[in-house]
């Protein structure tokens, strides 16, 4: 099967998926195109809540392209690929839509980064969560800022520094990732359809000004994510990383 990411409006909420083959990792053009359909979906008048999900029934989002990071050479290429997350947090925090996350599976790196900015996040107990960056050279740098307002700093530098560990969905639960785990995919898109769709019922200004006041002090998060991003840039190209990279390939 091919990359893909889709909008598709049901009972007034608008699903957003994405998917690729290599355990849903994100490559540029993946986060790209879930970016301008975050984008979209916050200014379609049809919809009233997002959830975003992923295709396949296991990993929810292995994080970034292994493929596409052994293929950067130089700083301005590799600030480019980390903007890509970065773009993608930014128009979720910036979305004036609730966003429901629906997490099926395990998720690593910016995977754990998009769990977190979304506004309630709902999984299954199988979903799993690890911050493997600086196992690999680099660090968690770009999804930082909103892992660390969702579970905080302690549990975030745990798993940061832990970084070969996935922590289990009641480390998850417990640190306020996930408001929800469900034994079953299906019980998850239970609760994830009842959820929206009462949310869908609500007054949507109140919807907006609550997303508002959630988001309240990341007004500077467009420069402070660039600037992370370009620490990223910088350290995927030592030969530590390489080497490693080039290892898990």
């Amino acid at each position: 099967m091919e990359a893909y990411v889709t909008l598709t409006v049901e009972n007034k909420v608008g699903f957003i998926e994405f998917f690729h083959p290599n355990k849903n990792a994100m490559p540029s053009d993946v986060l790209s195109k879930l970016e301008q359909t975050i984008v979209d979906a916050g200014h379609d008048d049809a919809i009233k809540v997002i959830v975003l999900k992923s295709g396949g029934d296991r990993t929810f989002c292995a994080g970034a392209s292994f493929n596409e990071l052994i293929a950067i050479e130089n700083e301005t290429m590799g600030k480019t690929f980390f903007l890509g997350f970065a773009n993608v947090i930014n128009a979720m925090r910036k979305c004036p839509k609730i966003i429901i996350g629906r997490i099926q599976g395990k998720t690593g790196g910016g995977g754990v980064g998009l769990a977190a900015t979304t506004d309630y996040c709902l999984a299954t107990k199988y979903a799993s969560i690890r911050l493997s960056e600086l196992s690999i050279g680099i660090g968690p740098f770009v999804i930082e800022p909103s892992v660390s307002r969702k579970i905080g700093v302690t549990a975030m530098s745990q798993m940061t520094i832990d970084a070969e560990t996935y922590f289990s969905t009641t480390f998850a639960k417990e640190k306020g990732l996930y408001s929800e785990v469900f034994e079953t995919t299906e019980a998850l898109d239970v609760a994830v359809k009842t959820l929206a769709e009462k949310l869908a019922s609500y007054n949507p200004n109140a919807l907006k000004e609550i997303k508002k006041v959630f988001w309240e002090g990341t007004e500077k998060w467009d420069d402070l994510l660039s600037k992370r991003a370009e620490i990223s840039g910088k350290l995927v190209l030592s030969e530590f990383t390489k080497n490693t990279l080039k290892r898990y390939k």
